[in-house]
């Protein structure tokens, strides 16, 4: 069952969110940071919800979407900036299910499009994406820490 993450269910979250954030090598993952950080998106809030995969009472996975706008297509846009499910819970196509609903809360929002990145490493993500239909991008990601 998906649900929004509140405060009432935060907690329940954190752990997750740390896994992924090894996952991706992290250095000095916060969880109090965490905490600060993801209790801003909330299914009406106008910056992007957090959404927990619950299996037998508990949550397994996540998803969060925050919200930008492209001037190349002037439009708004769903950026689905984690997907995480635990790895004792993985090929049970939980991720496609947070996936399709991270696309409709989208749009719902008015959001045209969800777009997402993943590490070029991370070739079982990129399987399922593809199984969905998601189309790899030809544009190159670059950052820029300050």
């Amino acid at each position: 069952m998906i649900e929004p993450i509140n405060v009432k269910n935060l907690n329940e979250v954190l752990p997750l969110i740390r896994k992924y954030q090894e996952f991706y090598n992290v250095d000095k993952i916060d969880d109090d940071k965490n905490r600060a950080f993801f209790s801003q998106f909330g299914y009406s809030s106008n910056k992007g919800c957090l959404f927990g995969y619950r299996l037998n009472g508990k949550l397994v996975a996540f998803a969060t979407v925050y919200f930008c706008y492209a001037s190349s297509i002037i439009s708004k846009v769903g950026v689905m900036n984690d997907l995480f499910t635990s790895l004792e819970y993985r090929q049970q196509g939980i991720g496609k299910k947070l996936i399709k609903h991270c696309e409709n809360y989208a749009k719902e929002n008015g959001a045209v499009r969800l777009q997402w990145v993943t590490a070029a490493s991370n070739e079982a993500a990129q399987a399922t994406y593809k199984s969905l239909g998601a189309k790899q991008s030809s544009w190159e990601f670059f950052t820029y820490t300050t």
